[in-house]
């Protein structure tokens, strides 16, 4: 992701902060940090100048004044539209939270729409609505009457689910995403939501797709609960995760991604009463030219009388 072209609102301020940016895409990121700096003497209420900062000087090698802006920026802007507190946790600085800020996802994906398909399909080597819809046909051959698409996004998934759906609703954070979803004509209802307090009042659903939305939630006792509230008593739920690997249950990469363990999602599926009925662990996406692992699961709901498994024994 290129930095969010957000003006400083002042003219002398823009112009140094746009001669740092220089100085820091040629390598130089001291001088780059010093010049931004001269910037926010201009303008010092600008938050994403002192998040631009702390970038620039942890690339200096200077965390602890790297820390020093995007604590900055975050007390100008709580709502956390650069993800400075992101950054925090990861050079350590901030106890690791469960989800990325609302905001942030907001504002990138409102930032990254109209060039998310090409980027992602063509560059990156996007395959989980092709994966995800494979393993639901194979799990279960058919039509499903409703299927709701959580984090849709432009519509890759939605254009999968459209052939095997009566009525196909949609639900993303981000109004330019779904702006180039509806665009496409494939979703029978489109709305702007947050999956972590997501709501539906309409008929329970029977299929509900998840995709690739996951890496953006760290903890995810509480979406998978949701879920199970919106699922008819045969609905399915198709997700992805991206793979953890290594110890503990999800964790917050460099990528400003989430990771989740296997042994995690079983636990938290089971613990709100979902059985595995298809779990494969493939290649989902390329990053810097490396293949990502991820896992791309389907589960159902159990009868009622068997709902509650202790964590740890989910049904493999």
């Amino acid at each position: 992701m290129k930095p969010l072209q957000a003006s400083s609102g002042d003219l002398n301020a823009d112009r140094r902060a746009d001669y740092a940016e220089m100085l820091h895409a040629d390598g130089d990121h001291a001088a780059a940090a010093e010049l931004l700096l001269g910037a926010l003497e201009l303008k010092p209420q600008w938050a994403m100048g002192w998040f631009r900062l702390g970038e620039m000087q942890q690339a200096a090698g200077a965390p602890d004044l790297a820390a020093q802006a995007w604590a900055m920026s975050l007390q100008l802007d709580p709502t956390d539209r650069q993800g400075a507190a992101l950054n925090l946790q990861l050079i350590g600085k901030a106890p690791q939270t469960g989800a990325l800020p609302s905001a942030f996802v907001e504002t990138l994906f409102d930032h990254y729409a109209d060039s998310f398909d090409e980027s992602l399909v063509d560059r990156l080597g996007y395959r989980l609505p092709e994966l995800l819809d494979r393993a639901i046909r194979s799990t279960r051959p058919g039509r499903f009457p409703l299927a709701l698409d959580l984090g849709c996004g432009t519509g890759l998934m939605g254009q999968r689910l459209r052939p095997i759906a009566d009525r196909l609703e949609g639900y993303d954070i981000s109004a330019r995403m779904l702006k180039q979803a509806r665009a496409k004509g494939v979703y029978d209802f489109l709305g702007k939501a947050d999956l972590r307090d997501f709501s539906c009042a309409g008929p329970k659903a029977d299929l509900v797709a998840v995709a690739d939305v996951f890496i953006y939630v760290g903890a995810l006792d509480g979406v998978v609960k949701t879920v199970a509230g919106l699922l008819a008593g045969d609905g399915l739920f198709a997700f992805s995760v991206e793979s953890l690997v290594g110890n503990g249950d999800f964790v917050l990469l460099p990528s400003r991604r989430y990771a989740h363990s296997e042994h995690y999602v079983r636990e938290i599926l089971a613990a709100n009463g979902f059985s595995i009925l298809s779990l494969e662990t493939t290649v989902i996406r390329q990053d810097r030219r490396e293949p990502v692992n991820g896992l791309v699961v389907v589960a159902g709901k159990l009868p009622g009388d068997e709902a509650a498994i202790p964590s740890g024994r989910a049904r493999r």
